[in-house]
């Protein structure tokens, strides 16, 4: 039994802490500037929440930026991996809430919308945590048409990356990137909706996302576009 003790402490709390000390230490060499921040700006002020949309692939460069917008809740599975991702949330300062389509869902729900009334944003990764790659889950749709908040996609684009070997080709921009952080226009869906209204929604929100990726990705070979993003004060 210690010995398990011992083994969930170093899983839990020690390797967390040592991943958060290095992802800091790369975050702090980055330069990051936002587009459209106009459109997270009047979500919040008109609702004073909303739910960011992320892929898996691209979640690294908001780590530490999205743990200086605090209050944030993520919903996360009830897993062992979970755990360990929970953790690093609460380290994070933000609120893990635990649960997944297949376990705790609708009691994980009706935590995020009570969060959300006090002001917490919900933070979610469209795709994770297996894949598929880019597949927009029906976990985003629910928690947008439980809370009633805006789903506001939350783009990251790195000039210079590390690409990894994983189903999701997962990318870590390299030490002094330029990092693009841009925000799409809020998403609203329907409270009550069928199957084939859902779907359609869903289907809609993943189109949207990925035109924003692939349009982001595309500045990178403007370079009147990224003088003008970077030298902005």
């Amino acid at each position: 039994m210690k010995k398990n003790t011992f083994k969930d402490r170093i899983y839990h709390r020690v390797l967390p802490r040592i991943g958060l000390f290095l992802v800091g230490m790369l975050s702090s060499t980055y330069k990051v500037r936002l587009v459209d921040p106009e459109k997270e700006k009047e979500t919040l002020e008109r609702d004073n929440s909303l739910v960011y949309a992320s892929w898996h692939q691209r979640f690294f460069p908001g780590i530490t930026f999205f743990a200086r917008r605090k209050p944030i809740a993520i919903m996360i599975s009830q897993s062992r991996d979970g755990g360990l991702i929970a953790s690093i949330v609460d380290m994070l300062g933000w609120e893990s809430v635990r649960g997944s389509s297949s376990r705790g869902g609708r009691s994980a729900l009706l935590q995020l919308k009570k969060l959300a009334r006090n002001g917490y944003k919900i933070g979610h990764i469209v795709d994770g945590p297996k894949g598929p790659f880019g597949e927009v889950k029906p976990g985003l749709v629910l928690i947008a048409q439980t809370t009633g908040l805006a789903i506001v996609p939350t783009i990251t684009s790195a000039e210079r990356r590390w690409q990894a070997n994983s189903w999701d080709r997962f990318m870590i921009p390299k030490p002094f990137s330029r990092i693009i952080i841009r925000f799409g226009e809020p998403y609203y869906v329907p409270r009550e909706m069928d199957e084939g209204e859902f779907e359609e929604k869903r289907l809609e929100i993943e189109q949207r996302l990925h035109r924003l990726y692939e349009e982001t990705d595309r500045m990178w070979r403007d370079p009147e576009s990224i003088r003008k993003i970077f030298n902005r004060r």
